[in-house]
């Protein structure tokens, strides 16, 4: 399946910047590649955006990541959110798993992505480890897997800040800044968030038995003021992944590390990349 035409972008002396959309039977999927102007080194990275965001609340993150890194970098906006198209209906309980069964494969091959690393930030993050898991049907590889405040199971502190974030949604003018980045989709991007969340059969939700298939390096990356979660999330990755994993903490920070603190998260990936190879397989 090819993309549609792509836009030419904006270009600067450390990198240049390409949108386009990518044909999916139920939509057109946005994405932006920002790719450095000297060319790229080592796999992309795909960035997985959080239940709120899309490719433009990354903001510029992903710029200073492929500047960092000297990497392409590839963000999407998932169908519904952001520029992508719109969706019939909201997504099922299983929305996790979904996107990387339903979505990611598409996308991976409409962009001739093979091995690639992950960047995921909260329910991304969980994605990310979806796919880090293996995807059917597809000969695309995650070869690392970064993730951003991520959640594992739904945990009380997570559900909390999701209905006091229900609650202040209540004001018209807090849908209005979102429908700034969703257009007329932003009653529908809350309702993906909150009503799936939120509803009593997700309680069942947990990455419990899919972290023992992912066997990739793993960056776990949790602030110790997160407002949607604790660090047991991280606790969980380390003691559940089938592969190795470096857990930080950051002190002082919340819920989104890449803005409150993005030089130090710069950083960090950047050595976790640089450092794959020495990485050993975890042992069982």
């Amino acid at each position: 399946m090819s993309t549609l035409p792509v836009s030419p972008g904006v270009a600067s002396p450390e990198f240049n910047i390409q949108d386009q959309w990518v044909p999916h039977p139920e939509g057109r999927i946005f994405v932006r590649r920002w790719l450095p102007a000297a060319g790229a080194s080592g796999d992309p990275i795909v960035l997985m955006h959080d239940s709120l965001g899309c490719v433009a609340l990354w903001r510029d993150f992903p710029a200073m990541l492929c500047q960092a890194t000297g990497r392409e970098v590839i963000g999407y906006d998932r169908l519904g959110f952001g520029q992508s198209d719109p969706r019939v209906g909201l997504p099922s309980l299983d929305f996790v798993k979904e996107e990387i069964d339903r979505y990611f494969p598409v996308l991976c091959e409409s962009l001739g992505l093979g091995s690639f690393v992950v960047l995921g930030h909260s329910v991304g993050g969980a994605m990310g480890v979806e796919c880090a898991a293996g995807m059917e049907g597809t000969t695309a590889r995650c070869a690392a897997l970064v993730s951003l405040s991520a959640q594992m199971y739904p945990e009380n502190r997570t559900l909390e800040g999701i209905r006091a974030a229900r609650e202040q949604f209540r004001d018209p003018a807090q849908l209005e800044r979102l429908a700034r980045y969703h257009g007329d989709k932003a009653k529908w991007v809350l309702d993906a968030w909150t009503e799936s969340w939120l509803n009593p059969e997700f309680a069942k939700w947990s990455l419990r038995e899919v972290l023992p298939r992912v066997s990739c390096p793993i960056l776990a990356v949790h602030g110790d003021n997160d407002e949607y979660g604790t660090p047991i999330h991280t606790d969980i990755i380390r003691e559940r992944s089938g592969g190795p994993v470096r857990v930080e903490i950051m002190a002082d920070t919340g819920h989104v590390p890449q803005r409150e603190r993005p030089a130090a998260v710069l950083g960090l990936v950047g050595e976790f990349l640089a450092a794959l190879r020495p990485l050993a397989p975890k042992r069982l």
